[in-house]
């Protein structure tokens, strides 16, 4: 959050309004020859850090600038035009300044135009130097820290709005980066879980391959640097969990960022997947830009849907379903993050995808030692089945470690609720109510 007295903020106003009033001398050939000195260097009073501090990345006092100019419509919504009314109290076209009027916002919103006023004044030479601070190569576009707004075709670039990232703004004007909220805009939502690694029943083949996993959150960066490898690795890592439902995926990527205190974003594919061509790439590309430099995990569960096989061209359907694969493809490598797809069928996914996994975990129906020991973790205290009784459910009924959950869950609430332990015959009876969600049956 930006945290600047109040005399300081005073005096960098001042020195904006003196820059644009020189910018104004100089373009009307009013500049006098002290002044004409002084644009020579026309950001020598511009002492501005605090932008850099905020958002934690060091810029120019230029850079810096024109983050000062995009964020003043934020607090002083009327700032330009007061400025300009001042130094032309009858009115006045200014069209050198830029700028440009909202919908909503009735004040005026700076362009790139205005920042190559400011920085350039009429000197071409200098304002086409100024122009690299809106390429795509440029520390702005690389840190996602600005852009200017698409114009309408034919028009120049540069009277695009300047527009700060979301992120940067709530730096800037708040304490912190809150997490963003499921919506269109982003459709995904954040998962967490309160549990541990201990509450964690897979087998050794499998924990094998987690163990993998985490290994290179924790040490692939500096493997990276120490090794000297950045041109032989990718910065990514991807993994796919397949397995029955209930056996410990989202479980496991819950725990990785809770271990590793990263977020976790469970993709929501009925927002995401579009009839609309085009519509689910552009849905992706909103998660997949808010999510690049963040150590987040993206878990795509329900993978099929969008990883699924390609299939032969017969319909102009078929043609943009396998672009859209194309698509998902390309954008996944291009991840410099952990990107884990979930299905309960491997066979689903597309062969391309799973040629480029760094990592496929098999997640299988816990055997009867797994599920013993799933019910051993997750009954409490307040039972009355003796191990016989329990090792005779876990060898019977092979159930996967979310409806041992669940069953227990069931019978606590019932047996609670008549004021007495949990027996065997409650969780039967709630081992029944779980696999007819399955249209199984008990033995």
């Amino acid at each position: 959050m930006i945290s600047i007295s109040n005399q300081y903020w005073e005096e960098l106003l001042s020195h904006l309004e003196a820059l644009i009033q020189l910018r104004i001398s100089d373009i009307r050939n009013t500049t006098s020859d002290i002044n004409k000195q002084r644009l020579m260097k026309p950001l020598t009073n511009f002492h501005t850090e605090f932008i850099s501090k905020n958002i934690g990345i060091k810029l120019s006092k230029e850079e810096e600038l024109i983050c000062l100019i995009a964020l003043l419509p934020y607090l002083i919504p009327g700032y330009f035009d007061s400025v300009v009314s001042r130094i032309f109290p009858e009115g006045t076209e200014l069209q050198e300044l830029g700028g440009v009027k909202g919908s909503n916002h009735r004040g005026f919103i700076p362009t790139g135009e205005t920042a190559l006023f400011l920085i350039a004044g009429s000197d071409l030479n200098l304002k086409m130097r100024a122009m690299q601070y809106f390429n795509s190569d440029h520390l702005f576009a690389k840190k996602n820290i600005l852009h200017l707004e698409n114009t309408n075709e034919g028009e120049p670039h540069l009277s695009g709005r300047i527009v700060l990232n979301s992120e940067v703004l709530e730096k800037l004007l708040f304490k912190g980066v809150s997490r963003p909220k499921l919506s269109t805009e982003f459709p995904a939502k954040y998962i967490t879980t309160q549990l541990e690694w201990s509450n964690l029943v897979i087998n050794e083949t499998t924990m094998i391959e987690v163990e993998t996993i985490r290994n290179w959150i924790a040490c692939h960066e500096s493997m990276i640097n120490e090794w000297d490898l950045k041109n032989k690795f990718k910065a990514g890592y991807k993994a796919l969990f397949y397995g029955p439902p209930g056996t410990g995926k989202t479980f496991t990527a819950t725990l990785l960022g809770k271990q590793f205190n990263r977020d976790v974003y469970r993709i929501d594919l009925s927002q995401v997947v579009s009839k609309y061509i085009g519509e689910t790439e552009k849905n992706l590309e909103k998660i997949f830009q808010k999510a690049e430099d963040k150590n987040w995990i993206l878990f795509f569960d329900e993978a099929d849907a969008l990883f699924g096989k390609r299939t032969s061209v017969s319909s102009a359907h078929d043609r943009y379903a396998n672009q859209e694969t194309s698509y998902l493809l390309q954008r996944i490598e291009d991840f410099n993050g952990l990107v884990i797809l979930a299905s309960n069928n491997k066979a689903n996914i597309d062969q391309a995808f799973l040629r480029r996994f760094n990592a496929i975990v098999h997640f299988p129906i816990p055997d009867a030692v797994e599920r013993i020991h799933l019910w051993n973790i997750y009954l409490p205290a307040n039972h009355g089945l003796t191990g016989e009784e329990l090792q005779n459910i876990a060898d019977k009924y092979e159930v996967t470690g979310s409806t041992i959950l669940n069953s227990i869950h069931n019978a606590a609430i019932n047996a609670f609720a008549l004021k007495r332990l949990i027996m065997m015959n409650d969780l039967i009876e709630s081992l029944k109510r779980e696999l007819r969600k399955e249209d199984r049956m008990l033995d």
